[in-house]
């Protein structure tokens, strides 16, 4: 394993530490329990948006925290769920008079420990769970499908009607409905090495690729050989196009997601692939995104993801942002 680390134990809070430095203009890092949050509370009272999961995936969700998007993140070990006293600590500290709205990937550990979260709370709260990964029913460890980088278009959306002054149920509502509209789904090249394991998650072989795959290496459709980025686009967008089904010139935003070792001239040339087949399928990319944004620790490959869009969320995608790994409008 050749990663920079001090200690295997010490590497999550020696991260969140520094990640607090280096954004400390717009964001707070409380530790013990762990949480992200914004470093201003908002100026009028407004829902509050709390997501988490385990850490690994950077920029999500922390890198999230901030103006137009989440209030507060809470990041767990390593591909491990936070604890329901980090949710419970993050969501007395942002809440600002009008209900907690918690987004949960789909992930069986992330659900209970956010679940028992609430149950802690005194205050009114909501959850959306996001399960936009179209490659698999049932995975290692999800119950229905899994929550993958369909879950950042979910947080931006909602955290800017949130900050309308929107009601919480109204926030919860336009959630459930951004994420039922999302289609995603990757490809690994390579898996990802676990810090505290040292050692590659699973083994596959250098001409091979995990189709389907999860954002912690969970097993996917099928392991086939390598192919061609036109053929493997293919597969990835019949895939999506068949469980959205949009019409004829529905307007969509195209979101091309690296998991951490895939370098953007590919990720560009992976988007240049989706859109020729999304052209000739008359349907039209008004929005796009191309990066990093849901990783896996250091796996090469990607996703794509698929939003329908209409007026409203072309509004809320549109709009100002300002956080660590999102800014546009400010």
């Amino acid at each position: 394993m050749k990663k920079f680390v001090n200690k295997v134990d010490e590497i999550l809070t020696e991260s969140l530490t520094g990640f607090g430095n280096a954004h400390r203009d717009i964001l707070e890092v409380k530790l013990s329990p762990d949480f992200v949050a914004r470093k201003s509370k908002p100026a009028n009272s407004k829902v509050a948006l709390i997501s988490g999961g385990g850490s690994g995936h950077e920029p999500l969700h922390g890198g999230f925290v901030g103006y137009g998007m989440l209030d507060a993140a809470c990041p767990g070990q390593v591909f491990s769920a936070p604890t329901p006293d980090q949710m419970e600590a993050a969501a007395n500290h942002v809440h600002s008079g009008k209900g907690i709205l918690f987004i949960v990937k789909n992930y069986s550990g992330d659900i209970m420990n956010f679940e028992m979260g609430a149950e802690m709370l005194d205050l009114e709260h909501q959850t959306i769970v996001v399960n936009d990964d179209v490659a698999v029913e049932d995975s290692t460890f999800t119950t229905g499908r899994r929550g993958v980088a369909g879950t950042m278009i979910v947080e931006k959306t909602v955290g800017s009607l949130a900050e309308t002054g929107a009601s919480l149920e109204e926030c919860k509502n336009f959630g459930d409905y951004v994420n039922k509209i999302t289609g995603s789904m990757g490809v690994a090249f390579t898996s990802c090495t676990v810090p505290a394991a040292g050692k590659p998650t699973f083994d596959i072989g250098a001409d091979e690729m995990e189709f389907g795959v999860g954002i912690h290496g969970e097993p996917g459709r099928k392991r086939e050989k390598i192919k061609t980025a036109n053929e493997i686009t293919s597969e990835l967008m019949t895939a999506i196009l068949g469980d959205l089904k949009p019409e004829n010139n529905q307007e969509v935003l195209l979101h091309i997601n690296g998991f951490g070792g895939t370098p953007l001239m590919e990720l560009y040339l992976l988007f240049n692939e989706a859109k020729k087949i999304l052209d000739h399928n008359n349907i039209k990319v008004t929005r796009s995104l191309v990066g990093n944004y849901t990783t896996s620790l250091d796996m090469a490959g990607g996703s794509i993801t698929i939003t329908k869009l209409d007026e409203k969320i072309i509004e809320h995608w549109d709009s100002p942002v300002h956080t660590a790994a999102l800014r546009w409008g400010i």
